[in-house]
């Protein structure tokens, strides 16, 4: 046939046309393998480090979609629990695990910024930080910032000098974080302070993040957390007997007092009630602190029973993700709790960690110094307000709290007597 031929010259460019368009699918195909083995984070990383000592910016930065440290499945976790229930304890059993990085009590801030507000009113805007801190945006903090001031720092957190991270290679010499044991906060005091983007890169290393927090007073705060498909949030709700809460906050009331106000502050109109007054203290002096250190009592127990009733029949949101810890039977059996707990949110309890809940529950020291975490007789302590308090006292945080305490299995007492007698114990079985 001849080459110039039509129907030839047709055949010819349509081989061409297949040819071509195969070898544009290959060529395609090549590129995508390419692209897939190109590493991303390559110029990412580079610009972190000319950017470290810029200005503190928040993390909608476009670094971190790239991030490689960010990992694919991470564990977060709310301690959820009131003041003086041994939470600075509990907290510091995963503050020593080189696998959690650890915040401790985040809205601090809020509450110090919006004061006076009352501590409902707050619950919104302690849903919202928790929110950013989960997702290691620690910008949040810049908001409750004092206007004018300095950009926050590692060190300027609430609790800073008692973290591990902050105070831990690499963003301080101090200690390393695989190192279970207490550190000493004049020591992470001299740390550099670093800026919270520094601190938020370190956050991202880590696969497990857990608060702990005294002021969500309702788990329901915390549903739309829950519910987020982005997020895998569990609650530890970390309880201790009423009249021992009560107790401690009237040993602590100095401590407390602005937050005893915005807690009282909550109380519902419709069912105040004036709490006894001891008669053995001198008027003007301790009554006004110890009105509110038991009188906000009412606002805790009312809030700790909706959540118990919550956890009781749990929705949707709460199926799976829900563990409650009497602070009676942590330090009566610490390592079987810790194990418990641990197992609860996918972590494994060390050697070193079993240790180190055993030697401050175990230590021969009473607990002296409310705010501060050491080794004590924790047993002795957690019974300390039999012997503290009077039966009015006593009575009175009872009738506050009486359907908490029938869910958690701590039982009324009936006379004096009774409240004296130490062999007596006053635990049952919890009904969740």
């Amino acid at each position: 046939m001849n080459t110039f031929h039509p129907v030839f010259v047709m055949k010819v460019l349509r081989r061409k046309r297949i040819v071509l368009f195969i070898a544009y699918i290959l060529l395609l195909i090549l590129t995508m393998l390419n692209l897939a083995n190109y590493k991303w984070t390559k110029e990412p990383q580079q610009c972190n480090h000319q950017m470290r000592s810029t200005p503190y910016q928040s993390r909608s930065d476009i670094r971190y979609l790239y991030s490689s440290s960010m990992p694919k499945k991470r564990q977060l976790v709310y301690v959820l629990t009131t003041w003086r229930s041994g939470s600075s304890f509990f907290g510091e059993l995963f503050n020593q695990n080189p696998e959690v990085f650890f915040i401790y009590e985040p809205m601090w801030h809020i509450w110090q910024k919006l004061y006076p507000g009352d501590a409902v009113s707050l619950q919104g805007a302690a849903r919202d930080m928790l929110s950013s801190l989960y997702r290691c945006d620690l910008s949040v903090f810049q908001l409750y910032n004092s206007p004018g001031g300095k950009n926050v720092t590692s060190l300027g957190l609430f609790g800073a000098t008692l973290n591990k991270v902050s105070c831990s290679y690499p963003l301080c010499s101090a200690y390393r974080k695989d190192v279970v044991g207490m550190v000493d906060d004049k020591v992470c005091k001299k740390c550099p302070p670093q800026s919270l983007r520094l601190l938020e890169e370190e956050c991202l290393k880590y696969s497990t993040v857990v608060i702990k927090g005294v002021r969500i007073l309702d788990i329901s705060v915390l549903a739309p957390l829950m519910e987020d498909p982005s997020l895998d949030v569990k609650v530890i709700h970390l309880v201790r007997d009423p009249r021992a809460v009560a107790n401690s906050r009237i040993k602590s009331r100095h401590g407390l007092i602005r937050e005893n106000l915005q807690v009282v502050r909550s109380r519902d109109p419709k069912l105040r009630r004036i709490p006894f007054v001891d008669p053995n203290h001198k008027m003007n002096k301790k009554d006004g602190s110890d009105y509110h250190s038991i009188g906000a009592m009412e606002v805790i127990c009312d809030r700790t029973t909706k959540t118990l009733r919550t956890a009781l029949n749990p929705p949707s949101w709460l199926k799976g993700k829900y563990m409650l810890v009497r602070y009676e039977d942590l330090v009566e059996d610490p390592v079987k709790t810790v194990r418990g707990v641990y197992r609860f949110v996918n972590l494994s309890a060390s050697h070193d960690i079993e240790s180190f809940a055993l030697n401050m529950t175990s230590g021969s020291s009473s607990s002296s110094k409310p705010f501060i975490v050491s080794s004590r007789n924790a047993t002795q302590a957690a019974s300390a307000w039999r012997t503290v308090l009077n039966f009015q006292q006593i009575k009175q945080v009872e009738d506050y709290c009486h359907h908490a305490m029938t869910f958690l299995g701590y039982e009324r007492v009936k006379t004096a007597g009774e409240v004296k007698d130490l062999s007596k114990s006053l635990l049952t079985v919890p009904k969740l």
